[in-house]
């Protein structure tokens, strides 16, 4: 058995119930399925809290484990639920969807600096890029009005699959160079932002996104770092 990823099927999903499997070493509670994305790909798993009749616990995060399992993290160490009890879970929107602010964001943002990826890292605030990039951008301001003309357009943020042979027969569609996309289950969850005839992007990816780019509202550029002769990080802000 593995976990079925209520995430994936609804990004705006808040609440779900769930049946424990198991216990990790590590004291996680290991669930049939979850609403809590666990920590993968530069998104940082959910937190929230869970609970049975007769108990509550807070989730500081999910994590995954072996054998397409995730196992949800308590905040502290306290007394699991047994083995079977059937759990309630709730995520903490909020915190949530400023993730899927700021993920939608920086696909957006690896279109207006097209060139490859060699990292990133989403954040509640901020998010940010790393480029093979020789020299920095000289026009930000520039950079950001595409950046912004592209959320206001209001393009529709969609998921499809394709095979892993098909991602091996178009290696084009990844654009990080230090991570591949997970393989071995046979398909590549593939996300596009704009319709399929006139796609602004299309990548693998497999967190969580808001369903238009409308609702990220205004971002910036805040700051570009250097992280080496051939490295620039880009760090993307929401203004709201």
């Amino acid at each position: 058995m593995t976990t079925r990823l209520l995430f994936r099927e609804d990004a705006y999903l808040r609440e779900a119930p769930a049946t424990v499997l198991a216990h990790t070493p590590e004291g996680g509670i290991v669930v049939d399925a979850t609403v809590f994305y666990a920590t993968a790909g530069g998104q940082p798993g959910d937190n929230g809290q869970i609970s049975w009749p007769g108990g509550r616990m807070a989730i500081a995060t999910a994590v995954k484990v072996e054998g397409g399992l995730i196992a949800l993290v308590p905040a502290e160490p306290v007394a699991l639920p047994a083995v079977g009890t059937e759990i309630m879970q709730r995520i903490d929107w909020v915190r949530r969807y400023r993730y899927m602010r700021v993920h939608t964001a920086l696909h957006l943002l690896s279109v207006v600096i097209p060139l490859p990826v060699t990292g990133g890292q989403i954040g509640a605030d901020k998010g940010r890029l790393d480029f093979a990039m020789p020299e920095p951008p000289t026009d930000i301001a520039a950079l950001n009005d595409a950046l912004n003309l592209m959320i206001q357009r209001d393009l529709a943020v969609t998921d499809s699959w394709i095979s892993d042979a098909d991602l091996l027969a178009n290696p084009g569609l990844v654009k990080t160079m230090s991570v591949m996309p997970p393989m071995g289950q046979g398909r590549v969850r593939l996300v596009r932002i704009g319709p399929e005839e006139a796609s602004v992007d299309l990548q693998p990816c497999g967190g969580t996104h808001v369903a238009r780019t409308a609702e990220i509202g205004h971002v910036e550029i805040s700051k570009i770092e250097n992280k080496g002769r051939q490295n620039r990080r880009v760090i993307l802000s929401l203004m709201d």
